[in-house]
């Protein structure tokens, strides 16, 4: 690292430090908004939102609040809460849907508490942001609305081409706008408007938060792939033995019938999973995948232009940096 580096590096953990403040209130916001009246909930989300996740949603809202120029920030850590709740009940029906057993390096909520309690947790946890969203205006009621609906059309989009080996790119970024970018991008819109900046910045952070959302599952993807489990917290090979159209499998699937096969398999053995993913690795696919989250996370970091310089706008333009050099 360079001395220029390790300069955008501690200015960057200097911003952070000024934000842990408004972090922990959003944590403590969590915890109260996910106390129910029947323990078994809060149990199942203590057990999801307990585990860790490095709350990157709140984070990025917030963030983009401060650098806005946002003041009181009361509205926007019930705000930001209510986005990792959301992410949060996202994550409890995604390991029903996908029969998943792992979840941030543990036995996944479906596999401890069994899917009908898993599913009404997720149902809990969406109704408890939209508590806390309902007593805000029309408009930002409306953008996080469209959020989860976009959220729900995702998912339905990736299972309608869940091993597919005719899905295309263009497939495949239709689906994470919808099922990822969505909750950052309408993050960042929410916390441009409550700072009260202008239209015109409201959209393009709008746009910033549609990037980072789209680097941030190209590195997920890149890192089923090649990625170190015991630092990713979850095996490689997931979207290989579910079935998921990742970018790394539409870029290589046309190319390799051991990989086509491997992915049209209802239940792919541990065996089979690993040749397909050595077909992956051996595509040269991987490279062109990092060359997309280079490209999004220049788009996100352009779209900061608009702010002053503040160790808040450095603190975004450092998460982003960080992102993208998880796969470089």
């Amino acid at each position: 690292m360079n001395g220029a580096q390790k300069s955008s590096v501690a200015a960057t953990h200097a911003a952070g430090d000024l934000l842990a403040p408004d972090m922990a209130a959003v944590e403590r916001r969590i915890h109260e908004a996910i106390a129910s009246r029947e323990p078994r909930l809060t149990e199942i989300a203590v057990y999801l939102i307990g585990a860790g996740g490095k709350r990157v949603r709140p984070l990025v809202a917030m963030s983009v609040f401060r650098a806005c120029g946002g003041d009181d920030a009361r509205d926007m850590i019930d705000l930001s809460a209510a986005l990792e709740l959301i992410h949060s009940a996202t994550l409890l029906h995604d390991d029903i849907i996908d029969a998943g057993e792992v979840r941030r390096g543990r036995a996944s909520a479906y596999v401890r508490y069994g899917e009908a309690d898993t599913l009404v947790a997720g149902d809990f946890l969406f109704s408890r942001a939209f508590e806390i969203c309902g007593r805000f205006d029309e408009t930002i009621v409306r953008w996080a609305s469209q959020a989860c609906i976009s959220l729900t059309e995702g998912e339905i989009m990736q299972a309608r081409l869940r091993r597919n080996v005719s899905v295309s790119a263009a497939d495949y970024y239709e689906i994470i706008r919808r099922k990822t970018a969505c909750l950052f991008q309408a993050g960042a819109r929410i916390a441009a408007r409550v700072a009260g900046a202008s239209a015109a910045v409201v959209d393009e952070l709008a746009r910033s938060g549609d990037a980072i959302g789209i680097a941030f599952q190209l590195v997920d993807d890149l890192l089923d792939v090649a990625g170190d489990p015991a630092r990713t917290g979850k095996p490689v090979g997931t979207d290989l033995r579910d079935g998921n159209p990742s970018l790394p499998i539409v870029l290589a699937v046309g190319r390799s019938a051991v990989l086509a096969r491997v992915w049209q398999a209802p239940r792919p053995s541990d065996r089979e999973v690993e040749a397909g993913l050595a077909e992956i690795r051996d595509s040269g696919v991987l490279e062109r995948v990092r060359e997309e989250v280079l490209t999004h996370t220049q788009k996100a970091a352009a779209s900061l232009a608009s702010l002053a310089d503040t160790p808040y706008r450095v603190f975004l333009e450092g998460l982003i940096a960080e992102l993208r050099d998880r796969v470089f």
